[in-house]
């Protein structure tokens, strides 16, 4: 009766330990599993959180490097501005580069590696600035020394032009003396007015022609040869006397009637002769004038009375 007791007992506490052995097993299991699982879901999302936060951070700072060097650019746009100079041909250099500028900042630069590229264009700018700068001071010191030259030379030059004015005015003036020098002179004039028998007559009924006689005065100056002398009979009431209208001189710039003329080889020396003028219009009495000219320049004068 005790052995049964003890091996009912012994089957009791088998049953007991049996499930309690295989399902606590399968538990862990299954725990392990989860517990595996949700760690690694975890650590890929805290990777993919770090991740997320590291290209944030990345294109923040992308994007502040591309305003900065937009910004950049643009003051480099102003530094071309202010270098444009009278020179045509680096004008047209600076304008080339500011052009590159405009297109690069057309330029969307989206990762590291375009921005680089960026960088690189902007520093090559500036070298090529500083190149420029270079060139347009050695042209300012250039044209500020031909500036400097050009003012003596033009002082040089009004030196010159004046010395030149004074030179032409003395010239002038030694032409003028010297045309002065040249121009014919009568002395000894004498006036006589003829009747039909060539008696010296002075009744203005009697007087059929009038003689000037005169002494053309010797002149080493004057150029020899055959010279026009021109006689002007000038009647008391200003009234020329004249055979023809068409009778006339060059003197100082107008056509003046004359009464007579008749040419004389001149040969630099003392030379008598005289010129005639036939009435043919009315003469009055009072006081005439008789003017002699020569190469347009008055060379003597008389006066006569006729009753």
């Amino acid at each position: 009766m005790e052995t049964s007791n003890n091996y009912e007992s012994e089957l009791k506490d088998f049953d007991n330990k049996g499930p309690e052995k295989k399902i606590p097993l399968i538990l862990l299991i299954v725990i392990a599993i989860l517990v595996i699982a949700i760690g690694i879901m975890g650590y890929k999302l805290y990777e993919n959180s770090k991740e997320l936060k590291q290209s944030h951070e990345a294109s923040v700072l992308l994007k502040g490097e591309k305003v900065e060097l937009e910004s950049k650019l643009n003051s480099l746009i102003n530094e071309y501005d202010s270098l444009m100079t009278q020179n045509d041909s680096i004008n047209i250099l600076l304008q080339t580069e500011q052009e590159k500028i405009k297109r690069l900042l057309k330029y969307r630069a989206s990762d590291a590696t375009k921005i680089v590229m960026y960088k690189k264009e902007l520093e090559t700018l500036r070298n090529v600035m500083r190149s420029y700068i270079v060139q347009i001071d050695s042209l300012n010191t250039k044209n500020l020394e031909l500036t400097a030259e050009n003012v003596k030379v033009r002082g040089r030059l009004r030196e010159v032009e004046s010395d030149k004015e004074k030179l032409s005015v003395e010239a002038e003036e030694l032409s003028s003396q010297v045309l002065l020098a040249s121009v014919l002179t009568a002395k000894n004039i004498n006036i006589y007015p003829l009747n039909k028998n060539s008696k010296p007559k002075d009744k203005v009924s009697k007087v059929v022609k009038i003689k000037s006689c005169f002494t053309v005065r010797e002149n080493a100056i004057a150029e020899a040869g055959t010279k026009d002398i021109f006689m002007r009979i000038i009647r008391p009431d200003d009234i020329v006397l004249t055979s023809d209208i068409s009778n006339n001189f060059d003197y100082n710039g107008e056509k003046v009637v004359y009464s007579a003329m008749r040419q004389l080889e001149y040969e630099n020396k003392d030379i008598d002769m005289c010129i005639f003028w036939d009435r043919d219009e009315d003469l009055i009495p009072g006081i005439y004038t008789i003017i002699l000219y020569c190469e347009g320049f008055e060379i003597g004068y008389a006066t006569f009375a006729l009753k």
